[in-house]
């Protein structure tokens, strides 16, 4: 079944027939027909089916549906980890997961070792260690699109006693399938390009069934459950995905071109450009480029806010992965919590725009670019 057909395929409801999954708004269910179903915040048919849905479109045995993108992530985590376990990060990641690694787990006693960007040095780092316990990666890195080999850094970590947890949001499951190149788990911000309607918070994470059985059993004690009424919304949105998608990385690739020919840009970061430093992993591993395309104004981070806002068609938001296109400031927005001196350590500009492209007219996007960076003249 390719993704086409997974994105759309969904259960048929089997007692009334219903070819729509139904939003089960129930707190509890009656016992004992509730004997599978017995409190929502446990499970719940809606949340079941979004479940089963990213397991089969990410090739995994089992699907786990969360309240977010970060419960996803830090209840998967706390299966594989406690005090003095080895976990291995990188430093261009998602502001909130970094301040999760280095600030939660490291003052709770975990060793969090940091690599510097890029497969070679997250290798290097990993081959120094004797004992690694978790490597946790983006697939492609937030926000400067860097793009992590991860059939090779699981090959070198397994070596290690190390399991492989990898950030699938940039990428998707269209793009990359993690587990298929010997990942363990895949974790996803779901509000993302998955729901892709900006109108959901919801994380899903997806892998063998032995380990996601017991992370399920800590997100029931956690309490990072979903809602039905958001899971129903987000199976919804999953059933358009790869059309989406196809659309997305055709126009981000045009305008991730258009952006690197202008003259008010210095630097665009794209990892389907051949410019890029990771394009030959890129062009491996990835069936598509992504729908996001991060670049330097040429000026101050005063000149970058002054772009964002002089957009008419792209909206200025702290998010991506919608249909409509989205841009952002990380070192205001989305990385707002790395100090100056760690997203200088990173490489984030203060100049940094990150765009999520949309599903709109490509020629549309480039005339608000390019009017708004020629407000700079």
């Amino acid at each position: 079944m390719n993704d086409s057909t997974k994105s759309v395929n969904e259960s048929v409801d089997k007692e009334t027939g219903a070819i729509t999954t139904p939003i089960y708004q129930t707190v509890a269910f009656e016992f004992p027909e509730g004997e599978k179903y017995r409190y929502s915040r446990e499970a719940n048919p809606t949340i079941c089916e979004l479940s089963r849905k990213i397991a089969q479109l990410e090739n995994a045995e089992m699907g786990v549906s969360f309240s977010s993108g970060m419960g996803a992530i830090s209840t998967t985590l706390f299966h594989y980890v406690s005090p003095g376990k080895v976990v291995v990060i990188h430093k261009d990641m998602f502001g909130r997961s970094f301040r999760f690694f280095n600030d939660f787990l490291r003052g709770w006693g975990v060793k969090i070792e940091v690599s510097p960007v890029g497969s070679s040095s997250l290798i290097e780092l990993i081959e120094s260690l004797k004992r690694v316990d978790v490597v946790f990666l983006e697939s492609i890195t937030n926000p400067l699109l860097r793009v992590l080999d991860v059939e090779e850094i699981s090959k070198v970590a397994k070596e290690k006693g190390g399991s492989i947890i990898v950030d699938n949001t940039f990428a998707t499951p269209i793009n990359m399938k993690p587990i298929d190149l010997n990942a363990d788990v895949v974790v996803e911000s779901a509000s993302k390009f998955i729901a892709g309607h900006n109108d959901v918070i919801v994380g899903l994470a997806a892998g063998p069934k032995e380990v996601m059985t017991k992370v399920d059993l800590i997100r029931r004690t956690m309490g990072t459950s979903l809602d039905p009424h958001t899971a129903y919304l987000t199976i919804r949105g999953m059933k358009t995905l790869k059309i989406r998608m196809d659309v997305i990385n055709r126009n981000a690739m045009t305008i991730a071109e258009f952006l690197e020919d202008h003259p008010r840009v210095s630097k665009v970061y794209y990892p389907g450009l051949k410019s890029h430093q990771d394009f030959n992993i890129a062009s491996r591993i990835l069936k598509g480029f992504g729908g996001v395309v991060s670049f330097d104004v040429k000026g101050t981070a005063d000149d970058a806010i002054k772009v964002m806002k002089s957009l008419n068609v792209i909206v200025a938001a702290q998010t991506l992965g919608g249909v409509n296109s989205v841009i952002s400031h990380p070192p205001s927005m989305s990385h707002r919590t790395l100090s100056p001196e760690e997203r200088k350590a990173v490489g984030i500009s203060e100049s940094l725009l990150r765009l999520s492209v949309g599903i709109e007219d490509e020629n549309d996007l480039i005339e608000d670019l390019d009017k708004a960076l020629k407000g700079l003249s």
